[in-house]
């Protein structure tokens, strides 16, 4: 049920010259090739960064992926040598220490942040506010990467504009999947956590049912009836992605399941705990005692208590037999769905 780490954008600018002539133009021609000998090796990362992140939107798990995230950071230690053996260019060092900079920052993050994220997977599904956590900290780790590539793109327009270099405002092939890649995760992540929130609180009131625990059970139908109608009521606000509104249709479809069995199936529940530790205290009491000191009003509350236990136990049986049926059927249909949704909208990896 949980989401993948869905690692952030890296982009390296497009070089093209202004139309001068003369001793400017080498210069700006030099200026410009040594910025691009700086690109194949950010471009090198960019590739490696979009395996890694391919992978992990296809179902690989955050820890079937380690070897992906180790590939990069090799991949950046590399380039953080080679680039900072590099020779100023004409006295400025700004671009070559600033690409240091930006390689040093994101293998931090990537080292660290992301390290963490993987720990905190193994946890995540544990309760609501685990999940939660476990996105907010891809969220931010994310933010960091892409804030370490705008700083990168700033410094590399400073250079640009000043040696006669004009960058070209695009993206490469792969910057532009990575960067698809994310609005995809960012869209489906607020989605799952709505269908999360209430699918956490029905196995609250399921663990309850089981344990014959009537306080616990009518207290989580209660918050499940309103995680659900909550999730509904957000939904509302949400449009379809790109015009597929599939993700969005199934979560809604979990959530009015769980808005239904919270409401008059949760109550049979109940009624069936009621009943069957009723039943239990009248038996309990009545085989206490003796056939002969046994009155017709114990058998008749015996009976009473006989007969009710049984037509509540029917009514349990097949409300229990519907909602597994159901259940089963919407959580294979809600899995579906966002896998051929991820798989639709995130190009598989090579």
């Amino acid at each position: 049920m949980k989401r993948n780490i869905l690692p952030a954008l890296f982009s390296a600018a497009i070089i093209s010259f202004l139309p001068v002539s003369g001793l400017k133009a080498q210069a700006t021609a030099m200026a410009g090739k040594y910025m691009e000998s700086m690109n194949k090796d950010l471009n090198d990362i960019t590739t490696d960064m979009w395996d890694y992140t391919s992978a992990a939107a296809h179902g690989k798990s955050a820890r079937k992926i380690e070897n992906r995230r180790k590939d990069v950071l090799r991949s950046n230690l590399d380039a953080q040598k080679k680039i900072g053996k590099m020779p100023d260019f004409e006295g400025d060092k700004s671009l070559r220490d600033s690409v240091v900079s930006f390689l040093k920052l994101s293998y931090n993050i990537l080292n660290y942040d992301f390290a963490k994220i993987v720990d905190m997977e193994e946890i995540a599904e544990q309760s609501y506010d685990a999940m939660e956590a476990y996105l907010l900290a891809e969220e931010r780790a994310n933010e960091k990467l892409n804030a370490t590539s705008v700083m990168l793109n700033k410094q590399q327009q400073v250079f640009a504009n000043s040696h006669g270099v004009t960058l070209t405002d695009s993206k490469d092939k792969i910057s532009q999947k990575l960067e698809a890649a994310g609005e995809v995760y960012k869209y489906y992540n607020g989605l799952y956590l709505l269908f999360f929130k209430s699918y956490k609180q029905e196995a609250y009131m399921i663990d309850a049912q089981n344990k014959g625990d009537i306080n616990a059970l009518k207290q989580n139908a209660d918050a499940l009836s309103k995680s659900s109608a909550s999730g509904i009521q957000a939904l509302d606000t949400v449009k379809a992605f790109k015009g597929d509104a599939s993700v969005k249709t199934e979560c809604k479809n979990m959530l009015s399941f769980y808005k239904t069995e919270s409401g008059k199936d949760a109550q049979v529940l109940v009624n069936f705990s009621v009943k069957k530790d009723n039943f239990e205290k009248i038996k309990a009491a009545f085989e206490a005692k003796s056939e002969k000191s046994r009155t017709q009003e114990d058998v008749n509350n015996m009976n009473k208590a006989v007969n009710e236990f049984n037509k509540a136990s029917a009514e349990y049986n097949k409300v229990n037999e519907d909602l597994n049926k159901k259940r089963n059927e919407l959580v294979t249909k809600w899995s579906d769905t966002v896998s051929k949704f991820i798989d639709h909208q995130v190009p598989k990896y090579k």
